[in-house]
C-alpha cells in the first residue's frame, strides 16, 4: 500500500509549531508496511489544499489529511477536501448526536461549523477533542492536534496494511564518504534498500527481506570499523 500525507497550516510552514504529526504518521504507517511516497505541508487555503489531495489520490492509494478541522476563519481543510471530490459541505447529524452523547455537549454549544464534513462522508469521532474528523473515498481527514490526530488514527489504524519490511542498523565509525564503495557493493550484491545516516558515527541502515537484510548486515559488519563501546 503506497500513500501520501498532506499536514495543513500556516503555522507549519513559518516554523511556529514542529510538524510531529508527519514523522509520527510515517513511523506508524511504515511499522504497517505501508510506503509513505509523499509528505507534503500546505498553507490554510482551500485552492492549495484541494490541488495537493487531488494530485495525490489520482497516484496512491490513500491520502491522509492532518491539520486545519473546527470552525474557526482558518479551519478550510473539510471544504478544501469536499472541493477536491466534487462533494458539498454539510452539518452531520451523526458526528452531532456523538458530540451530544459522548462529548457531553448540546448543539447549543458548539460553534456554526464544527460538525461539518463533506456530502457523505465517514464520520471519524474525535475521543480526545470536539472536531470530528472523517474518511471520503480514499482521503482521510485527521486534525491537527497531535493527541487528537493519533487518537483518531489508530481507530482506522487497521485499513492501511503492507508487507512489513525488516530493518538492520549498522554504525560505522568511518566517514560517510569512505564508505561508498561498500555501500554501492552493497546494492550491487543485496536485494535491501540502503540508507546512510551521518551523526556521531555513521549508521547504515538496510530494509528488505528478513534473510536477505541479515546477510547484507553480516558482510557490512565484516568490513566496516565499528564504533568504540
Amino acid at each position: 500500500m503506497e500513500v501520501a500525507l498532506v499536514t495543513v497550516g500556516d503555522e507549519l510552514l513559518s516554523g511556529d509549531t514542529l510538524n510531529s504529526n508527519a514523522a509520527w504518521l510515517g513511523r506508524r504507517l511504515h511499522e504497517r508496511g505501508v510506503t509513505v511516497e509523499r509528505s507534503t505541508t500546505v498553507p490554510d487555503r482551500v485552492a492549495d489544499i484541494a490541488r495537493v489531495v487531488n494530485e495525490y489520490r489520482a497516484e496512491y492509494d490513500a491520502v491522509l489529511v492532518t491539520g486545519g478541522l473546527g470552525p474557526t476563519h482558518d479551519d478550510l481543510t473539510m471544504e478544501a477536501v469536499a472541493a477536491a471530490l466534487g462533494r458539498p459541505v454539510e452539518e452531520s447529524a451523526e458526528a452531532l448526536a456523538w458530540l451530544e452523547e459522548h462529548g457531553g455537549y448540546a448543539s447549543d454549544d458548539l460553534a456554526k461549523g464544527t460538525a461539518d464534513l463533506p456530502a457523505g462522508a465517514r464520520v471519524l469521532h474525535n475521543t480526545v477533542g470536539v472536531a470530528p474528523g472523517c474518511v471520503v473515498d480514499d482521503v482521510y481527514v485527521f486534525p491537527g492536534v497531535p493527541d487528537e490526530m493519533k487518537a483518531m488514527f489508530e481507530g482506522v489504524a487497521e485499513e492501511f496494511s503492507g508487507e512489513i519490511q525488516h530493518v538492520s542498523v549498522v554504525p560505522a565509525a568511518e566517514p560517510e564518504s569512505a564508505l561508498l564503495d561498500r555501500i554501492e557493493t552493497l546494492r550491487e550484491s543485496f536485494d535491501v534498500k540502503v540508507g546512510s545516516y551521518p551523526g556521531e558515527f555513521v549508521r547504515v541502515r538496510l530494509e528488505g527481506e528478513e534473510d536477505e537484510v541479515e546477510r547484507a548486515a553480516a558482510w557490512l559488519r565484516d568490513r566496516v570499523e565499528a564504533p568504540e563501546e
